[in-house]
């Protein structure tokens, strides 16, 4: 696999002189908001995995004191025996209260970013979900009394302890790799006396979760410190490796929109001192550091988790699609070898990611040489614009291919490149190399994500719509507008668009 506009060329397979022309100042953005996408998923995991760490340390040392003190009657005798009584065997179910407190804390936002982590009334929260996901059974069989002791004393004292917990845990961790793993990588934007002011410093190493690798000035003569201008930013992002942008004092809306666009490309998570924003494209969410008030604007496609979601997702789907419907290729295979000659798959150069190229596969639909033919063809096609081409009834299609497209199930073998990770379940269609040559620079945005089999284009209307700014602007709003849930509207869309065999050629 190459990246586009690099090395167009593949292995064994000769790029066409319309591929060596595709190029675009978005593609090695798009390679950045990769990297960058990984690094919030780390920083992710890093967090979760320190906290859940530090509870589960904590449960023990509590289970381990609670045993002792129980079985202990020299020395405190009445203490042992009312523990005894509030706590007999089993009270909490051991580990399945370690699980409770897990899910509480992670239900109520105790394992977030910033202060959320180590807030108290956040963490008092957890522990009233902890023990009521404990003690709701045996508040049906032991008496609401005693169940109401235990609830008290459970959520008392857990909440005691993780406070200290969070608070010991934060000072240990500032001066471990661990600590500068979890961290961001920061860029400010704004005048010099802003980035440096002290509405910044809650956010910036030592006690804070990012590490300032400069600014970019907004003063009508920028400091010579400065590492560029706004507009340079997804350059200046991709030179130093930033994950993070934050918006420093006041900024017109101008330049915000300038800053928004290139933490958008970059998949940069962006920040905001002390002013809520209300932008396209990214969702306002207030977050405190150390007392001071800080907007995150969070691009929904940055969302690291929900995009290992999706890859889970996708890898699921298509090994299983691959298993239970191995009689069908099986047939398909059979029939296409016995209606034409020529190889049962076909293979061909597609756009992808950040602008990859890969072998997309489907079901040979047509004769075997009708690549040769398109060309001589380009003036039949539904589509007035070279950037689409689809003829109504195109004279390469063979017997079985007709039938084949229009059930869709010329699309099956992609399962294999989802499963192999150069496609999607769902996302933008890819094009042919030789389309992506005629892109305007603002069509590169259907590469911020990977292809997919199905997509926004195919569920609203597939070759019906026939405006190729249309398709881009339903693909952008997919990407702006990204969930898993729209994923998973969008598939149970497809079922009845490929039963239909609308908008089918």
């Amino acid at each position: 696999m190459t990246t586009v506009p690099y090395d167009a060329s593949q292995p064994g397979q000769q790029a066409s002189e319309s591929s060596r022309r595709m190029s675009s100042s978005r593609v090695p953005l798009q390679r950045r908001a990769k990297v960058n996408v990984r690094r919030h998923l780390r920083r992710s995991l890093v967090r979760w995995s320190v906290l859940i760490a530090g509870d589960l340390t904590l449960f023990l040392i509590a289970r381990t004191a609670m045993r002792f003190l129980r079985s202990n009657d020299l020395l405190l005798a009445p203490v042992s025996e009312f523990l005894v009584w509030l706590f007999p065997n089993g009270a909490l179910g051991g580990w399945k209260f370690a699980a409770a407190l897990i899910i509480g804390l992670a239900v109520t936002g105790n394992y977030g970013p910033g202060k959320r982590r180590r807030d108290p009334s956040r963490l008092f929260l957890g522990c009233l979900l902890a023990a009521a996901l404990s003690l709701w059974y045996p508040l049906w069989t032991r008496g609401v009394f005693l169940v109401f002791g235990q609830y008290v004393v459970v959520v008392t004292l857990a909440s005691i302890g993780l406070v200290t917990e969070r608070f010991l845990l934060d000072r240990l961790v500032r001066a471990s790799r661990v600590d500068r793993a979890a961290k961001g990588f920061a860029i400010l934007v704004g005048q010099k006396d802003d980035c440096e002011g002290t509405d910044v410093a809650p956010l910036l190493a030592p006690k804070g979760e990012y590490v300032a690798v400069g600014f970019l000035d907004t003063s009508p003569t920028p400091d010579p410190a400065a590492l560029g201008t706004v507009r340079e930013l997804p350059q200046v992002v991709d030179r130093v490796g930033a994950d993070t942008v934050v918006l420093c004092g006041y900024l017109s809306d101008e330049i915000i929109a300038d800053v928004v666009e290139g933490a958008l490309a970059t998949k940069c998570q962006l920040l905001s001192i002390g002013r809520t924003l209300k932008v396209a494209g990214v969702n306002p969410t207030l977050r405190w550091y150390h007392g001071q008030p800080i907007v995150e604007l969070t691009a929904v496609t940055l969302n690291a988790w929900q995009l290992l979601l999706k890859r889970t997702l996708d890898i699921v789907a298509a090994a299983g699609g691959l298993l239970i419907l191995s009689p069908v290729f099986a047939v398909v295979a059979l029939l296409v070898r016995l209606d034409s000659n020529g190889p049962i798959l076909f293979r061909q150069a597609r756009v992808g990611q950040a602008g990859k190229l890969f072998n997309i596969l489907k079901f040979r639909s047509m004769v075997a040489d009708a690549e040769n033919h398109r060309d001589t063809l380009q003036d039949s096609s539904i589509y007035e614009d070279e950037r689409l081409f689809k003829m109504v009834a195109d004279p390469r299609v063979t017997r079985i291919g007709a039938w084949l497209r229009k059930t869709s199930m010329d699309e099956l073998p992609q399962l294999l490149n989802v499963l192999k990770g150069d496609m999607s379940l769902v996302g933008p269609r890819p094009p042919l190399p030789e389309e992506v040559a005629l892109y305007e620079e603002h069509h590169f945005c259907r590469f911020d994500v990977k292809p997919g089999i199905t997509g926004p284009w195919q569920v609203s209307g597939r070759n019906t719509i026939t405006d190729f700014e249309e398709v881009v602007r339903l693909e952008q709003s997919y990407i702006r507008e990204w969930s898993i849930w729209k994923d998973l509207g969008i598939l149970l869309r497809t079922g009845p668009v490929v039963f239909n065999m609308r908008g089918a050629h």
